[in-house]
């Protein structure tokens, strides 16, 4: 009964909520609220490791919007690690870690992100348990809890 009474105290996500990733340059980035995965991904292309200052570091460009190949963000952070990742269909890869920031329902905090190529899936981004323990409790039955973004005008671009 205390667990209940403790999670009745976190905040609400639905399965699918819009967040913003500020260290990375991403405004807003839909992703799926996924407690069946154990750590966060993110959807993330032309990347290239390299070394600054004797720090290892990774390069890589984000096409933030669901659908939308056309606008991209560029970014690059420490690489904390690689590492073996096991998908959902049993395959394994390698892939470079990142501890990002992430806002969401007015909460920042670091997690670590796994970056991946999700250009055939459907969202850009997962956030998995890891991210969401003792932050927020999941209602599988809803999504957008934190709100939808505006509709940017007509030519602009939503990642920026």
């Amino acid at each position: 009964m205390a667990a209940s009474r403790s999670h009745a105290r976190l905040p609400l996500v639905g399965w699918r909520e819009w967040l913003a990733l500020p260290a990375l340059g991403v405004r807003q980035i839909k992703a799926k609220v996924d407690t069946g995965a154990r750590s966060s991904a993110l959807h993330a292309f032309d990347v290239r490791r390299f070394t600054r200052g004797g720090t290892e570091m990774v390069r890589f460009r984000v096409h933030p919007i669901q659908r939308d190949t056309r606008q991209s963000v560029e970014a690059e952070q420490e690489l904390v690690e690689m590492r073996r990742v096991k998908s959902s269909g049993g395959h394994q890869t390698l892939r470079p870690v990142i501890l990002a920031e992430i806002e969401l329902l007015g909460q920042r905090w670091t997690v670590e992100l796994t970056l991946a190529s999700r250009d055939t899936m459907g969202f850009r981004m997962l956030l998995g348990r890891e991210a969401l323990r003792e932050r927020f409790v999941v209602d599988p039955a809803r999504s957008f809890l934190g709100g939808r973004p505006p509709k940017p005008p007509r030519g602009s671009s939503r990642a920026r």
